[in-house]
């Protein structure tokens, strides 16, 4: 399910250190107030960005002299070039300019479908890239085709096909560039020579080095190929998506019509078959890995141990209840079980990205066994508990095993706030917080150096470069509030953000976050109810929210968002209630939510309005269902709502088989009670979204017309599950708030 806040989601995970952040905003707002303003739609969605330039994929080079990222070009801040800083001096300088070797050539239809699934789909120019091993060469993507760029400013073309490439990596021992094209694995040699097809039989409905949909919408999982340490061999999956029912999606573009025939596995109905195959980087010697006798599964996760003589693939099960790890014998397919997860009776395993195979033949592993999310050594047939509590650990960052520690984020100082903490890769023992209090953090590491991202709800992201410790060594992208900032002339208008707890209809600890406009005694005052209120997404943080928040209240607004039961990162029990229950208790919390704020003194009871997106839309039909007359209006972007519609491995996850639990999806869905809403509704869809398609909203139409429901639409052609772009992003709000002022403006 596609986590889109349409232009208020938060801002990314970020990381850790800067003294006295709340002076050094407070300095700033001083620094404001001459030439202070409040914001306007224009600005918003103008540029530069009002949150800064942040930096986009940061990564060290090899032997870590370099730092490396893609920056948005001033005059184009949604087109990426390719920079890198020197470690050492802190110098900077453009590597790669996607305007100098660009073609300008159409991206391919998969390849748009890739970025949409990446959540890319808006950026042009260099949106990804691959170091080679040696640190002297970068593979770039641009345009559909691959250059090879060296650290003097050169840079190789390799292809030059109408065809484009898909996943390019440069092989781990840096021998080879590989890629997909045309459904088949290409590799070729990074010296040079020509690239090589070492599948044979992708076409039609056969795909080779690929990930089927469900696998990049909904696994996390956006490649379909693994490289061996040393790279001999070549893990590749192959699958065919024959048993996957058709569905026709109508693209409505402004002057064109495009008619897909789209595999799209709907709940309930078969999924690809997958197949995985080792081979030699030439295509010889393929074996197929025994995957087991039951088809119907998923492949999750493969990894290489770093020995290169194991390979480790995590098959789940169709239920999603049960997760094997399996060792296989890379020359022979012979597969073994080492270890299996299981859920609880009324629960799901979680998929992951925090396994790290160890030298010694053991493995970092995550598990949410003990109810919460922690981390745990595997070796030798043995676990040992390394994290435990109740707090969750969100990813690893970096093992060091001469030292013997892992360092990895997680919320043990409160769930509002995300920190980097150390431990032992051997036995339970003290967790060490690294990272200052007062953020939200994300990290990567490599090299026994980090590079760390950071926020709070008075500062805009943060990077910098730290040792291994987190101890900040230079700052990447410092994004300073001072008189050059773009947000500086809006300063004194910001509101600060405030944060509380309140409690459900039966006692649960619900979290919720404010803005208020500057409150005038005695006035009362519309409030913007935000929500999204589904699975793996927290909302809630002590982070930055962005612009679009603060303009909401700017025009007299109060921003108001809580996050419910079936919400992320407070442990098993409170995101299971939502088992074969979709549309229920979470719902039931934000209704909460909405009793609350009307017992609050400076809240308008009668003016308050609520949107959502994708799931929040959502959530917003079945708020407006299930508690007719508490919202002043309701806001609906982009809604499932028959379940039965949506994919396999998200919508079973949560709601199981619907031709095991029909009722189920009858109580989830929000078609049969369309003539329970009484307030007035927005509806609001892109008319080319293949992931919440639009027959979602056209169903839910088709039924309030049919009941004689009263509602208005706003439809966009051309638009994907993500609206927006120049000059629709303007068009997308001034249409919500024309309709919620109609209803929720100034009395």
């Amino acid at each position: 399910m596609w986590n889109w806040a349409c232009g208020t989601a938060l801002a990314a995970a970020m990381v850790a250190m800067t003294a006295q952040p709340m002076t050094a905003y407070a300095q700033a707002t001083q620094t404001a107030q001459a030439k202070s303003a409040d914001l306007t739609m224009d600005r918003v969605f103008s540029g530069p960005d009002l949150a800064g330039s942040p930096p986009r994929a940061a990564r060290l080079s090899p032997d870590g002299r370099l730092l490396t990222l893609l920056r948005g070009r001033a005059d184009e801040g949604n087109r990426f070039d390719l920079w890198a800083m020197d470690t050492t001096s802190g110098e900077w300088r453009m590597l790669v300019d996607s305007k100098k070797i660009g073609s300008g050539a159409e991206l391919s239809e998969a390849e748009k479908m890739q970025r949409e699934r990446a959540r890319i789909g808006g950026l042009t120019g260099i949106v990804t890239y691959d170091w080679a091993a040696d640190g002297q060469s970068i593979l770039v993507p641009l345009d559909g085709d691959l250059y090879l760029a060296t650290l003097d400013g050169q840079v190789r073309r390799l292809t030059e096909t109408e065809a484009g490439e898909l996943n390019p990596v440069i092989s781990p021992a840096g021998k080879f560039v590989s890629f997909v094209r045309d459904q088949n694995l290409y590799v070729q040699p990074l010296a040079g020579g020509e690239a090589r097809r070492v599948t044979k039989d992708g076409a039609g409905t056969v795909f080779w080095g690929e990930a089927e949909f469900v696998a990049q919408e909904e696994m996390s999982r956006s490649t379909g190929y693994w490289w061996s340490p040393n790279d001999q061999r070549v893990a590749v999956q192959r699958f065919d998506e024959a048993p996957v029912g058709v569905v026709t999606r109508t693209a409505i573009g402004a002057e064109d019509t495009r008619v897909f025939e789209q595999r799209y596995p709907k709940a309930g109905t078969p999924n690809v078959l997958v197949e995985l195959h080792v081979m030699n980087p030439d295509g010889s010697n393929s074996v197929k890995v025994d995957l087991g006798a039951n088809p119907d599964i998923y492949l999750s996760r493969v990894n290489w141990t770093p020995d290169g003589k194991t390979l480790l693939v995590q098959r789940q099960s169709r239920d999603q209840k049960t997760l094997d790890m399996l060792s296989v014998d890379p020359a022979t397919g012979r597969s073994r079980i080492l270890f299996t997860e299981r859920s609880g009776e009324r629960s799901w395993v979680n998929l992951h990205d925090a396994l790290h195979p160890l030298a010694d033949g053991g493995l970092i592993w995550w598990s949410e066994r003990d109810g919460h999310g922690h981390l745990y050594r595997f070796r030798d047939g043995n676990w040992t508990q390394l994290t435990s509590g109740p707090w969750e650990v969100f990813s690893t960052v970096a093992v060091d095993e001469k030292a013997r520690t892992v360092t990895f984020l997680g919320n043990k100082d409160g769930v509002l706030e995300r920190h980097l903490y150390r431990t032992s890769i051997d036995r339970p023992g003290p967790v060490t917080r690294l990272s200052e209090p007062g953020w939200f953090h994300g990290a990567n590491g490599s090299g026994g150096r980090l590079i760390v991202t950071r926020s709070n709800p008075a500062q805009p992201p943060q990077t910098y470069l730290a040792d291994a410790n987190a101890k900040r060594l230079r700052w990447v992208n410092e994004n300073k509030l001072d008189a050059e900032h773009p947000y500086t002339p809006y300063l004194a208008s910001h509101q600060e953000r405030t944060f509380g707890t309140l409690k459900s209809e039966d006692g649960a600890t619900l979290h919720w976050e404010m803005i208020k406009p500057r409150i005038e005694p005695g006035k009362k005052y519309p409030v913007f109810f935000q929500h999204y209120g589904g699975p793996h997404v927290q909302s809630v943080a002590r982070q930055w929210g962005g612009a679009l928040q603060q303009y909401i209240v700017d025009r007299g607004y109060i921003w108001f968002q809580i996050d419910n039961r079936g919400s992320a990162n407070r442990g098993k029990a409170f995101e299971d209630p939502i088992y074969h229950a979709m549309g229920g208790i979470e719902v039931r919390d934000q209704i909460a939510g909405a009793e609350w704020l009307k017992t609050q003194g400076f809240v308008d009871p009668n003016r308050i309005t609520t949107y959502g997106w994708s799931y929040g839309g959502y959530m917003t039909l079945k708020m407006l269902q299930a508690a007719p007359g508490m919202f002043a209006a309701g806001v609906s972007g982009a809604p499932v709502t028959k379940w039965e519609l949506y994919d396999t491995h998200y919508t079973e996850r949560y709601m199981g088989d619907p031709n095991k639990v029909a009722d189920a999806y009858t109580t989830a869905n929000t078609v049969a009670d369309a003539a329970k809403i009484a307030d007035p509704l927005l509806l609001i869809h892109g008319m080319a979204d293949d992931n919440v398609v639009l027959e979602h909203s056209t169903v839910m139409m088709s039924e309030m017309q049919r009941s004689a429901t009263p509602f208005e639409v706003m439809l966009y052609p051309g638009q994907t599950h993500r609206v927006g772009g120049a000059g629709v992003s303007k068009h997308l709000w001034t249409t919500i708030f024309d309709f919620l002022d109609r209803h929720a403006g100034e009395e």
